[in-house]
């Protein structure tokens, strides 16, 4: 009876020691990360920060939540813009915890990634608003804004809750989540309506004058440069946007960017990428294109 206790808990012991071996693997194999900090106290990382004004824009670190992974970083600003902004890179790798979005001008020089892309008024690459049958409604204003941050073993993730965005004759709390994964390029965008009604979500890829453009029913992918100054240097990039044409009605140029507006949903998903000149295997809008088609 001792023999059976003992092999029992012997048992337990390898398959509890398995699963941390596991769980400890993947999480170095995680090349993804996080970032969410006040400029005020730029050591102390936060998971979460909330302002009833909906605006944090000039007091959070990188002007809101960010996430990244080996090919890309991505941050959701904290106002009622609700884009999402891109930091390309040269070569694969975690830069935003030294970086912090802004490297300086030797560190760019010796490889590192900067912020090449614009986004200006628009949704940037993936940023969800909401259509009213008539226009397009920005998440705002609000009673509260909540931005969080989350690294799980083989992705992470930022959100951002407005909480009673006015929208038609009712307010309604909209969660914006966008997730990156290890060992992939793209990014995962997701609107859910906390809401007893459905609503229309709006989301989409921006552009700028010059930009090559690529257009078909479930991908929309643009290639130039983007006016941006804060980067070293001026180099083309490429924005993408990946959804399924069954869940969107109608789809709109406004002449800076192509809008897609979805069906009556509580529930909204599309896929994002971004790449640059700077990287031979995708350095072209015919590359680009070919590699999100794979």
């Amino acid at each position: 009876m001792l023999f059976i206790k003992y092999y029992t808990m012997k048992k337990c012991f390898i398959i509890i020691s398995l699963i941390a071996i596991v769980l400890q693997t993947s999480a170095q194999k995680n090349k993804t990360d996080i970032s969410l900090f006040m400029r005020s106290d730029s050591t102390t990382y936060l998971s979460e920060k909330s302002e009833k004004s909906g605006d944090l824009y000039s007091a959070v670190g990188h002007h809101g939540p960010a996430v990244e992974n080996e090919w890309i970083g991505l941050r959701y600003y904290f106002d009622h813009k609700a884009a999402i902004d891109v930091y390309n890179k040269v070569k694969p790798g975690l830069e935003l915890k030294d970086a912090r979005w802004y490297p300086t001008n030797e560190q760019q020089k010796k490889g590192w990634g900067a912020d090449y892309y614009k986004v200006g008024s628009t949704v940037g690459l993936g940023g969800v608003r909401l259509w009213d049958g008539e226009k397009v409604v920005k998440l705002d204003p609000v009673s509260n804004r909540t931005a969080r941050v989350s690294k799980e073993p083989t992705c992470s993730y930022m959100e951002m809750l407005s909480e009673n965005v006015p929208y038609k004759d009712t307010k309604v709390d909209i969660l914006v989540r966008v997730t990156v994964y290890s060992g992939e390029r793209n990014a995962k965008v997701e609107a859910f309506a906390l809401t007893d009604e459905p609503v229309q979500f709006v989301t989409g890829v921006n552009y700028h004058d010059g930009h090559k453009q690529h257009v078909e029913d479930g991908l929309i992918a643009t290639w130039g440069i983007h006016p941006e100054d804060v980067a070293a240097e001026i180099i083309s990039l490429g924005g993408a946007i990946m959804y399924n044409p069954d869940d969107f009605e109608k789809t709109m140029d406004d002449g800076k960017q192509h809008l897609l507006i979805s069906k009556p949903t509580k529930q909204m998903s599309a896929w994002i990428s971004s790449a640059n000149e700077k990287e031979s295997e995708i350095n072209s809008l015919a590359k680009f294109v070919r590699f999100l088609k794979q």
